[in-house]
Order: C-alpha cells, then sequence, then structure tokens
C-alpha cells in the first residue's frame, strides 16, 4: 500500500477514492475541535497536541485548527507514512509515528481498519486455518491457526462453522495500545466501521475499493484493502463505545431543520442552516456514517463531558476497575 506505485502514495490521495466523514462536512472537523476543547478543559490546561492518526492529506487537521476556539493553544501532529503534501499548513508536524509524552487528543478516523490482518476460514472438518492469497487475489486455506492468533480468536470471533470467516483482530489491538500509550494525559479516539462479538460477521468483511467502487481485494497496490474492526477487542479498561449518531449528537451535530420562520426573516441564513442540517444527516444516518464505532479511551483523566455517556460518573473513566466486562455493548446498534 505505501511501497513504490502503492495505493496511498498517489497524488490524489484517499479523498480520490473513498468519501470519510472529514470529506462529508466541515462539522466533522468542527465537532473533533470541540472535543479537543472538552479535551483541554479535563486537562485543566490551554494548551494540547491533537494527534491525527492515518491523516491522509492533512484534511481533518486543516479543518481543526480552523474551527479551534479562541485562546486554544494546539500542536497539531499529522502521523502519515505517505510524503507531505505541499501548501499544508506549516504548524502542522508531519510524522511516520505518533510523537511519544504529549498530552491532549490523539484520534484515529478509518485508521485502524487498514491495520494488517490475517483473514482465517474454517474448513469442512471444522478445523480454522489461514487464508493464503497470491498477488492476482486468487485464495487457498493453509495451515491450522494456533497460538495467540487462536487464543484470540476463542475470545474474541469464534468460528461459526465450516465455511466461516474471521479477520484476526490481534495486530489492531496492538497497534492501538501502542498508539495510547504515547500520551501522557488526554484522550485518544478510533472511529472506524465496526462490529462486536455478539454480531460478528460471519463471512468477514474483507473487501476493496478503488474511485469510488467496491472491488474484489487484490494484494497489488491498485485499490485500498480494508476490513471492518472488532473495536471491542480494542478497547482497554476505562474505555467507552459508542456509534457515530450518538457521539457527534452530542458534540452538538443536529440534522435537525431549521425553522421556516427564518426563511421569512433571512433566506440566506435559512439556506446554509439548511445545507448544514443535509451533511449532519448524512453524518449521522443509520445505514452509513452514522453507524461508525467510536472508542474513546481516556489516560489520566476523566472522558470529557461532550463524548461520555449521559450520567457517567466523573470517576469511571478514571477508575480501569470500572471498565465493563463486556465492552462491546454500547456498540450494539453498530452494523458492519
Amino acid at each position: 500500500m505505501y511501497g513504490p506505485g502503492g495505493f496511498y502514495l498517489r497524488p490524489e490521495g484517499p479523498a480520490g477514492h473513498f468519501r470519510t466523514s472529514v470529506h462529508a462536512s466541515p462539522l466533522f472537523a468542527a465537532a473533533v475541535a470541540r472535543l479537543l476543547a472538552g479535551t483541554a478543559r479535563s486537562l485543566g490546561t490551554d494548551e494540547v497536541a491533537f494527534v491525527d492518526i492515518g491523516a491522509g492529506r492533512g484534511e481533518l487537521l486543516t479543518g481543526v485548527l480552523a474551527a479551534l476556539p479562541d485562546g486554544l493553544v494546539v500542536r497539531p501532529y499529522a502521523v502519515e507514512r505517505a510524503p507531505r503534501p505541499p501548501g499544508l499548513d506549516p504548524r502542522i508536524a508531519w510524522r511516520a509515528e505518533p510523537p511519544a509524552g504529549v498530552s491532549g487528543l490523539l484520534f484515529a478516523n478509518e485508521w485502524l481498519d487498514n491495520v494488517p490482518v490475517d483473514i482465517a476460514e474454517t474448513d469442512p472438518d471444522g478445523v480454522v486455518r489461514y487464508v493464503l492469497v497470491r498477488p492476482d487475489g486468487t485464495e487457498e486455506l493453509g495451515v491450522p491457526v494456533d497460538g495467540p492468533d487462536a487464543e484470540w480468536l476463542a475470545r474474541w470471533w469464534p468460528s461459526a462453522g465450516p465455511g466461516s470467516r474471521a479477520e484476526i483482530g490481534r495486530p489492531r489491538d496492538e497497534a492501538w495500545t501502542a498508539a495510547v500509550a504515547t500520551l501522557e494525559r488526554g484522550l485518544a479516539v478510533a472511529v472506524d466501521y465496526a462490529h462486536t462479538r455478539d454480531a460478528r460477521p460471519p463471512f468477514g468483511t474483507l473487501t476493496g475499493f478503488r474511485a469510488g467502487r467496491e472491488v474484489r481485494p487484490v494484494p497489488d497496490g491498485s485499490c485500498d484493502l480494508t476490513s471492518h474492526v472488532a473495536l471491542d477487542s480494542c478497547a482497554l479498561p476505562g474505555a467507552e463505545l459508542t456509534v457515530q449518531r450518538e457521539a457527534l449528537h452530542r458534540l452538538g451535530v443536529s440534522g435537525g431543520r431549521p425553522p421556516l420562520s427564518l426563511a421569512a426573516a433571512d433566506p440566506a441564513a435559512y439556506l446554509r442552516a439548511l445545507a448544514a442540517a443535509g451533511e449532519a444527516g448524512e453524518l449521522t444516518a443509520r445505514g452509513g456514517l452514522g453507524d461508525f464505532g467510536w472508542l474513546a479511551q481516556p489516560v489520566g483523566v476523566a472522558l470529557p463531558d461532550l463524548i461520555a455517556p449521559p450520567g457517567t460518573p466523573a470517576s469511571a473513566a478514571r477508575d480501569p476497575g470500572t471498565a465493563r466486562d463486556d465492552p462491546g455493548t454500547a456498540l450494539r446498534d453498530c452494523r458492519p
């Protein structure tokens, strides 16, 4: 994906092939800016870091910087393996790895779905085996899954019988744990297509995207390779899982239609509000972007009021002992 001629190194960038919440509306970046401000309040400071993992061409960072409230000082970091794009705001530090020891908000929008994972399939005899793939995309079953991968499957994605498939999310768990560990204090948020233990897709979710279309996942660099994320297995103690429509509603993104009285009083303002309502509707729609999972992981602080579920005690986010036995229950509305 990042090798010579790799998909993510193409001049058009990811935005030339698929549409994320960042590209759908500036309302998303504005909501993240409010979350950043809420994180700063939780930290008791007006100077914080904002780390964007899987930054693409810097679109989210650019939008967040434009939406910052007065008085908040932000150190922005883009974490991306592609080269720095020309013309990017000079305040943004461009890095291949997240900075260590910072305090603030670490945000990973559609990053974990591109962290590579192995695929497993149950053969006709009930043996769970690795799926091997050739450069042209053809597959065959390999050796049985064993060791830590087998343990992960037994806990998080048990076989549904012969012919069923699973995506072994252990590398994603490890990648997320490593990313969270770079924060000294603050909040880490992962946003992605997701599923939970009580609703795993029986045949997996591996697919490809090219030029706005879903295509066969061929590992030759010609398309994006992606699969949905078992966010419940990524969650560390103290985390909260929800879906995007709920998270964005708490962050002030509403698809409510503006009052008709505004149309008579200020037609231009009414049209702007109507357009914003449409964009908010897309960001929070059931069956679409609104079904994305949000994993919020506090580090040394309580969850900001803007993201914490209503009625959550502040101590619940600070004390690892309050973590749920089944963190996936809060994501039951999220469908792959």
